[in-house]
């Protein structure tokens, strides 16, 4: 067992990095422990055009960046999984398989996992042709006709990144307009892909492999079928919250972690910042809000804001 650190910061995307970065720099002795390579969910977005700084960029190669600049200042351990947490008094014990830690104060910057659709064929065919994520499959695709289901701006961000590796894409939809921005419903126009709207996914076709979708379409009522060699889902996220909310944390009415302004959650010197918080769920308000936190953990650690 280490000695008792100021802060630890469980998750390293962009709001892990950057609060890690802000606690260096105040002085506190903090940690950033990440179940994977570090990036989160960031780094499965192909193309990035909104982050200042960068007219574009790869989720993957931003991340890096982040990666790189926090391991100038703290200590980021990678492949660390957190099994649990408990509090004795004002320390907080961390268990991570063989790994034990201590930390006075905690940031939950865990983010959020990709949401289900929970048709049947869906977990039969994971990685038979079912996948969540483009830029980490979709070169297995090219010159394949692929379905994407979803109408916010990550579906449309994935449809648009699999036509640019060679896929054929549909867009499939269950309501009648699209939620994407207007400048990336303008780019899947450009790009001739192809729109399936007011159509509700009943089923995942396929037995070894996806072969189709069966579609409810809302505006007849009526059953189709359509073939696709690949079916991408990017219908939204669901908040790791589980730790947090065995230490007490109560979550705001969509399941995320609830925070005031400062990243402060309901329990005394646990903090929250990024995806796991909701909101706008971008690269550059999970920074903010790991600044935030990092500073809420040093001024409470200093003069106490629970006293």
């Amino acid at each position: 067992m280490e000695s008792v650190h100021d802060l630890i910061i469980v998750g390293g995307g962009p709001a892990g990095f950057t609060a890690g970065i802000y606690a260096a720099r105040a002085g506190l002795n903090a940690v950033v422990l990440d179940e994977g390579m570090g990036g989160g969910q960031a780094i499965t977005s192909p193309w990035m055009e909104n982050y200042p700084g960068y007219e574009g960029i790869s989720g993957m190669d931003l991340m890096m960046k982040m990666k790189a600049h926090a391991e100038k200042n703290i200590r980021v351990e990678t492949g660390v999984h957190v099994d649990s947490i408990r509090r004795e008094g004002d320390i907080f014990h961390i268990s991570a398989g063989e790994k034990g830690y201590q930390t006075r104060s905690l940031i939950f910057a865990t983010g959020a996992g990709y949401k289900k659709l929970g048709v049947s064929g869906e977990s039969k065919l994971v990685g038979r042709g079912v996948s969540y994520c483009a830029t980490c499959d979709g070169m297995f695709f090219r010159g394949k006709k692929v379905a994407v289901i979803g109408g916010g701006n990550s579906g449309a961000t994935e449809a648009l990144h699999l036509k640019h590796v060679g896929a054929d894409v549909t867009l499939v939809h269950r309501r009648d307009a699209l939620r994407a921005e207007k400048i990336l419903q303008e780019k899947l126009a450009s790009e001739g892909i192809k729109l399936l709207l007011n159509m509700e996914t009943g089923e995942i076709l396929g037995e070894s492999g996806v072969t189709g979708l069966r579609l409810h379409n809302k505006g007849t009522g009526k059953e189709e079928v359509h073939e696709f060699g690949g079916v991408f889902i990017s219908v939204g996220v669901v908040p790791n919250t589980g730790i947090a909310v065995s230490l007490g944390v109560v979550l705001d009415s969509e399941g995320f972690i609830g925070t005031d302004r400062k990243m402060r959650t309901s329990q005394p010197m646990i903090y929250a910042a990024g995806d796991v918080t909701g909101g706008l769920r971008q690269v550059i308000t999970a920074c903010a809000g790991g600044a935030y936190a990092a500073m809420s953990a040093y001024e409470d650690l200093r003069t106490p804001y629970w006293a």
